[in-house]
């Protein structure tokens, strides 16, 4: 297959599946907004329901208040009182409701006042009814009564009531059909979506056998290549192996070769250093001659008495010498640094269970001395256990212990944090500190070997963090630091919590 037909599949496999999504989208967004929508319908025709319902509740009580009271006016009875009482109590609250349940209907909000005002006009006359049978005038109830058949107040409260009804009954047949609309709709739109996803279904297996076609056949001529591929593999590996095994020979002759000269550089500075003394004490004594010749006894020893340009000749001599001698220093110390480089890129390192806890308090005792002198504090939280080497972990932590003492803050009391946490089998480890912080741009530059960030005003060569990052890249794990110009500092170090070395070893 060709690279042009891949992407020509390709863009068909994207087209048709960003198709299938969109008529998804569309069907469910639609499946959900018929469903909501008949269960809205539903409700309504519920509500109906309910205020039909309510009204027979409503006109119940009505006749069942009418009842009792005469019975009781014919009987005098205390059980048509008591069942008069508990109708005419449930009046009220039953007006109440089926006032909230019309209040959404305009039309029948207007029924409810008028059937508000008969049954108030109803309730005002069984409570005048009750009062003459209370005071022993059962003729005046009577004609109570006889009024009331006249002025037909309870046929009143029935035809509102029925023309309520009617209006409900018209509302339930609308919504009815609206609610059965929505449902039809709603089960269209899911028989639709369902035959689409099944035509999808069938689109997307067709597809996927197709291109799993194409993996088997991709896969066969990977393993082909793979089989070519490792014995190149093999080749450049020992090739590389053998480079770098160069490259720490050639480090460690240089460097060798390089102490020859300077151990001679040095010698002959030291009988420079002799001679100076000698050649400006004879330079001070001829300068003091006396006119007559005559010798003056010589000055004390290391009494150079010099004027003038004499004076300065002697002053630039030792400055230059100076400077020879701290370059010697100073080149002495790189050399060794490279030496130890170059030991330590050839030590097999050997995976042992390493206490960290006890592995860093150990560390910390030892520079005690010098965090004591720079009124630093240094707080040690539980830390996770390693399998890892301990030579290298305790030059990796006393390197950055030394750091975070060596670069607090002058007269602000150091604070230094060391702290660890396990996540997905490997350990992190976090050293912190309160100290002078390092500028986001020089986050790379002190990783760099014999780079140093910042003011020079501590003693270094610049090869710890560059040794340190080593370190941790050969047991398998990174490195990196968090900090801003005088807000502190912090380094991360993730190390896997069960190191294997057979790897590592063997790449060396």
């Amino acid at each position: 297959m060709t690279a042009e037909s891949h992407r020509r599949r390709r863009f068909w496999q994207i087209l048709l599946l960003s198709a299938g999504l969109l008529v998804l989208t569309v069907i469910s967004a639609g499946s959900v907004y018929l469903v909501n929508k008949a269960r809205e319908d539903n409700k309504w025709v519920v509500h109906t329901i309910e205020v039909e319902n309510q009204i027979h509740a409503l006109l119940l009580e009505v006749r069942r208040a009418e009842s009792a009271a005469r019975g009781y006016l014919l009987t005098q009875g205390a059980d048509f009182k008591a069942d008069h009482d508990k109708a005419v109590t449930a009046i009220i609250p039953a007006l109440d409701r089926l006032t909230r349940l019309s209040g959404d209907n305009p039309g029948q909000r207007a029924n409810i006042e008028k059937l508000s005002a008969s049954i108030e006009t109803r309730l005002g006359q069984f409570a005048q009814e009750m009062d003459f049978i209370a005071n022993g005038q059962p003729e005046k109830a009577t004609a109570l009564v006889r009024e009331v058949a006249s002025t037909d107040a309870t046929a009143a409260i029935a035809r509102v009531a029925t023309a309520m009804l009617q209006e409900e009954e018209r509302l339930f047949r609308l919504r009815t059909a609206n609610a059965d609309r929505s449902q039809t709709f709603a089960a269209s739109m899911t028989g639709i979506g369902s035959g689409l996803v099944v035509v999808l279904a069938l689109i997307s297996i067709w597809l996927v056998r197709r291109s799993a076609r194409a993996r088997d056949e991709a896969e066969t001529r990977l393993r082909e290549a793979y089989a070519n591929l490792e014995s190149v593999v093999d080749e450049r590996t020992a090739d590389l192996r053998e480079a770098n095994d160069e490259i720490q020979r050639f480090a460690y002759i240089v460097s060798h070769d390089l102490r020859s000269p300077l151990v001679n550089i040095m010698g002959f500075t030291s009988e420079l250093d002799e001679l100076r003394g000698d050649i400006f004490r004879r330079i001070g004594n001829l300068a003091h001659v006396p006119a007559d010749g005559a010798p003056l006894a010589p000055a004390a020893p290391g009494e150079i008495a010099l004027e003038g340009a004499d004076k300065q000749l002697q002053e630039d001599f030792s400055e230059a010498l100076g400077f020879i001698k701290s370059s010697i220093a100073k080149m002495d110390r790189l050399i060794s640094a490279i030496l130890n480089l170059t030991r330590e890129g050839r030590r097999e390192f050997q995976p042992a269970k390493i206490d960290t806890t006890e592995l860093i308090e150990a560390i910390v005792s030892t520079v005690a001395h010098q965090a004591a002198e720079a009124q630093a504090e240094i707080h040690l939280e539980p830390l996770p256990n390693l399998v890892s080497d301990r030579l290298a972990l305790e030059q990796i932590f006393s390197n950055l212990i030394d750091n975070a003492i060596k670069y607090l803050k002058s007269g602000v009391p150091g604070e230094i944090r060391i702290r660890g946490r396990t996540k997905l089998g490997y350990a992190i480890f976090e050293i912190s500190d309160n100290g002078r912080g390092i500028d986001p741009k020089d986050h790379q530059r002190i990783f760099d070997l014999f780079r140093r960030a910042g003011t020079q005003d501590k003693p270094g060569q610049g090869i710890g963090l560059a040794h340190v990052r080593a370190l941790v890249r050969r047991l398998g794990g990174t490195m990196s630091v968090s900090s801003e110009l005088n807000a502190g500092s912090t380094f991360t170090i993730t190390l896997p919590i069960a190191w294997n070395a057979s790897n590592r070893n063997r790449e060396r």
